[in-house]
């Protein structure tokens, strides 16, 4: 088959009426909603935030586990464990005992006897299954808690599908880039209200809506290959989420930064009430609107 050449590809786009940026922009489209697409299937899968049913903080000594109302950790039903066993907790260390009879996997391996929990400081944290649920420790600030997933979860079951704005290029923003010379302790708020300090290597500058604005960006890591933006705008509790929202970008080069706010995302808490999630710090609360990315969550009966 004889390739077209440049000029004849470009006539035959002009005889579809179609200008080359028609195209670009259109290839642009297709490339953020297949994003948004895989954002929507993250959040329905069985480990996705969706499938959250419960967060219990752990005490010093004995913490009971199972479905019964008086455990301290409370098990959904779809576990089918009225007494799962205990995970006992001492200076910051858990160990989890199950009850005799009681089957359980951690890792995709059954366990039985005695199991110590790595928490999620770890980033890979120890996951016990034990039927439709699983569950576990996560360090949020000087507490340790157990975090519980259903994949028949009621959030899940009935999540009526995530709603966005309507794509625009003119959010895909390139932004000067002002780096400090050593990341700085950015002090921000969560949903628990305590503070989290996150390393802040800098600051995105743009303008936008007419107005010159910033936005500082964290690293979750120190090996991160991502900036983390945590926004608040004036759509903020009106057509957007009213915590704010969330958007990646990746590392500066040559001292720009592309923020494309076409994908900025809603924190999980915008869907369930068990997520610890972080809030936009005061210097992220931007004077202006962004008309782009995820609205609000309308959810189950919404009109």
């Amino acid at each position: 088959m004889k390739t077209m050449t440049r000029p004849a590809a470009l006539l035959a786009i002009l005889a579809l009426g179609l200008a080359p940026a028609a195209v670009a922009d259109e290839a642009y489209r297709q490339e953020v909603k297949k994003w948004r697409q895989a954002r929507e299937e993250r959040l329905r899968s069985d480990s996705g935030w969706l499938s959250l049913a419960g967060l219990f903080w752990l005490k010093d000594g004995t913490n009971t586990v199972g479905t019964d109302a008086s455990s301290d950790v409370v098990l959904p039903a779809s576990s089918g464990a009225s007494s799962a066993g205990a995970i006992v907790f001492d200076g910051g260390q858990a160990a989890l005992r199950l009850a005799s009879g009681v089957s359980a996997q951690v890792g995709g391996r059954a366990v039985s006897g005695p199991q110590v929990m790595r928490t999620d400081e770890s980033g890979r944290p120890d996951v016990v299954q034990i039927g439709a649920v699983s569950f576990y420790i996560i360090k949020r600030g000087d507490r340790y808690g157990v975090r519980v997933k259903d994949k028949t979860s009621e959030a899940r079951r009935n999540f009526t599908g995530l709603r966005w704005y309507e794509v625009n290029e003119a959010y895909r923003v390139e932004a000067r880039w002002v780096s400090y010379p050593q990341p700085r302790p950015l002090q921000v708020p969560t949903i628990l209200g305590d503070t989290a300090a996150m390393p802040s290597p800098g600051y995105a500058e743009f303008e936008i809506g007419g107005q010159k604005v910033r936005l500082e960006g964290v690293l979750e890591a120190p090996s991160s290959e991502e900036l983390f933006f945590i926004l608040r705008d004036q759509t903020s509790a009106k057509e957007t989420y009213g915590a704010g929202r969330f958007l990646y970008s990746d590392l500066p080069k040559a001292g720009r930064v592309v923020l494309d706010f076409n994908k900025a995302y809603n924190p999980p808490c915008a869907f369930t009430t068990y997520a610890t999630c972080p809030l936009p710090p005061k210097q992220n609360w931007l004077p202006v609107r962004i008309e782009a990315g995820e609205l609000a969550y309308a959810g189950p009966g919404a009109h």
